[in-house]
């Protein structure tokens, strides 16, 4: 995703992501990875974290309990499938497909052009992107006016996910009263994890107060101190908890239970890591991490995350020579295949970093692009560019037409999604 650098005390740019609205939307929105050169006034940055949480919008967050058990509620198993397969049954090819995309809108200028779009393909789910300061209250109120627009099934609405980028430091959309001023990564990594899960909890609540379901957070990504800031994507931005596994993947998974405390989802990005490369896949072509492998201590947040029972997982753009240098790690089956689902045992959503926009996949057409990531496993496409998702769309639905072992996999995302989305309260079942 793209992702603007915060500056304060100055004004903030406004880019809003929102998926499946109309006219009423002055959100900011930001993306996963980082777009920008270090000290250059405006960023894009990418990531996504692994979310957790589960709770109907709009209701009262719940209160962190002093265990730090989370006290949102899960639907049992057996009612969220049963629910999902009611209405998969019911959703037409194109609804179908549409739940595959996640659509970014500006919104200090929203384009009805692109809300139109979001509309008519039956986005599932909403960016928030760019910067926004206009509080929790506004931006509620812009949320509650697109969510209407959901697509419906048997008389049912399917709810939009309805995401963010809100790391802290530089990465953070929304701002504005109700919404505190996040400290970046590193300054996240020097709490006490008890500390942070308290201080996550009370930036859900914010979030959830705002309309937004899923925060594609935390940042999972070990940089280490011998890269430092010459790690672009992250580095650069302080957005890593640390220099070694274990302070990441004990205050990533702090971030992440505060979150779920508060009934909001997190994602965990960017599997298998972007802490080893040097360029930014938002700006860059062709980068390259030639030291990760399969078993690399830097996996274990991830590892332990998805333990933890993520529900979204973000896979980055780059290539990993040691795991499969013939594919970026988004069109890998190896990556996403064997080592996610494989070797890690994930059951979530496989969401993408930015793909609409992203100099990284600029090679590629929309239509393979969609289909590159989703026959290597993946399932929500991230476009910060709702303008490619009409031919990303088609290309799926054309391949589901001609070969039934893809439509099986396509149908197999879509359950995956509409069971985050039922675990979120997002699905309205008889």
């Amino acid at each position: 995703m793209r992702i603007r650098v915060r500056q304060r005390p100055r004004s903030r740019r406004t880019a809003l992501r929102t998926g499946v609205p109309l006219t009423t939307l002055a959100l900011a929105v930001a993306g996963c990875g980082a777009s920008v050169t270090p000290g250059a006034t405006t960023t894009s940055l990418r990531n996504t974290v692994a979310t957790q949480g589960t709770s109907t919008p709009g209701a009262t967050s719940p209160t962190p309990s002093p265990t730090g058990t989370a006290t949102a509620h899960t639907a049992p198993m057996a009612t969220a499938t049963s629910c999902t397969d009611q209405i998969l049954a019911g959703m037409t090819t194109a609804q179908r497909v549409g739940q595959l995309f996640m659509g970014g809108v500006n919104a200090a200028k929203p384009d009805q052009a692109q809300l139109r779009i979001l509309r008519d393909n039956h986005v599932g789910s909403v960016m928030l992107t760019g910067r926004s300061s206009a509080g929790t209250a506004a931006t509620r109120k812009i949320v509650d006016g697109f969510r209407g627009q959901a697509d419906r099934v048997g008389g049912k609405q399917v709810g939009l996910v309805v995401a963010t980028d809100q790391e802290g430091g530089k990465v953070q959309v929304l701002n504005g009263p109700g919404f505190s001023a996040m400290p970046n990564g590193v300054t996240q990594g020097k709490k006490s994890t008890t500390m942070l899960r308290a201080e996550a909890a009370i930036w859900a609540q914010q979030l959830k107060r705002a309309g937004v379901d899923l925060n594609l957070a935390p940042v999972a990504d070990v940089v280490p101190a011998s890269l430092g800031t010459r790690n672009i994507p992250i580095g650069s931005f302080q957005r890593e908890y640390g220099n070694t596994p274990g302070p990441v993947t004990s205050h990533t998974g702090a971030f992440a239970a505060g979150f779920k405390q508060s009934g909001v989802m997190t994602t965990l990005k960017h599997f298998p890591g972007l802490g080893q490369v040097i360029g930014n896949t938002d700006t860059t072509a062709n980068v390259v991490d030639s030291v990760t492998t399969s078993t690399s201590a830097s996996l274990d947040p991830f590892k332990s995350g998805i333990q933890a029972g993520s529900p979204f997982v973000m896979v980055s753009s780059a290539t990993y020579n040691k795991i499969d240098a013939q594919h970026i790690a988004a069109f890998s089956p190896t990556v996403i295949g064997q080592l996610l689902r494989g070797q890690m045992g994930f059951k979530g959503v496989v969401i993408s970093d930015d793909i609409g926009n992203a100099v990284a996949v600029r090679s590629f057409t929309p239509a393979q692009r969609a289909l590159n990531f989703t026959s290597a496993g993946g399932d929500m496409i991230l476009t910060v560019r709702p303008d490619v998702i009409p031919a990303m769309a088609q290309a799926i639905k054309t391949r589901m037409g001609q070969d039934a072992s893809y439509r099986a996999k396509i149908d197999d995302s879509v359950r995956r999604i509409l069971d985050a989305k039922h675990n979120a309260g997002l699905l309205q079942c008889s």
